[in-house]
């Protein structure tokens, strides 16, 4: 597939098919996180997979509550990624702070796009995901206090017979300009 038809064919998929996704397609997707660009090659994330049954429900289940319940939806995907940020070097902190930047964000979310692009060329469907309950996703993946959960990712066959439709993007006037703000 052309970028720009990669482009256009990937949107956030909430409905899946009860289908597992295959293991060649994991390894494909773990590599396109591990080849993601970073602030002076840091790669401060650690890509966790969760395809176990058991435990990919208890981690949906931390994405929803009685008072926000707009993820449901993460009970169906047969997979959740989670995108955790693991201490960088020494360099990349002070450089970061010093730039008054988190790089380690901007690491993750050109990790997160290239996981998701990877998945729509491989057929596979995506939803990012910024609420959850950290604390909780953390205690069930055994993850250690000093690493945060930036990122969780639903992955999965889409639904047949999905609705075809194109959320409204600005402009291109409108969203970039030339030579000045």
């Amino acid at each position: 597939m052309k970028f720009d038809e990669l482009m256009l064919a990937r949107k956030s998929v909430r409905k899946y098919q009860a289908k597992a996704v295959e293991p060649e397609m994991l390894r494909a997707l773990i590599e396109a996180v591990r080849m993601a660009p970073s602030a002076s090659n840091t790669q401060p994330w650690k890509l966790i997979l969760v395809d176990n049954p058991a435990i990919k429900e208890q981690v949906a289940r931390a994405t929803f509550s009685k008072t926000f319940s707009f993820n449901q939806f993460t009970m169906d995907a047969p997979v959740i990624a989670v995108l955790a940020v693991e201490k960088h070097s020494v360099l990349a902190q002070v450089v970061g702070w010093l730039a008054k930047r988190p790089f380690y964000l901007v690491d993750i979310g050109i990790a997160a796009a290239q996981f998701c692009l990877q998945a729509t060329d491989l057929g596979l469907g995506t939803c990012m995901l910024g609420w959850f309950d950290e604390a909780e996703v953390k205690k069930i993946l055994k993850i250690p206090r000093a690493v945060r959960v930036a990122l969780l990712i639903t992955l999965g066959y889409a639904a047949e017979n999905l609705p075809e439709h194109v959320k409204a993007r600005k402009a291109a006037e409108v969203m970039s300009s030339w030579n000045k703000y």
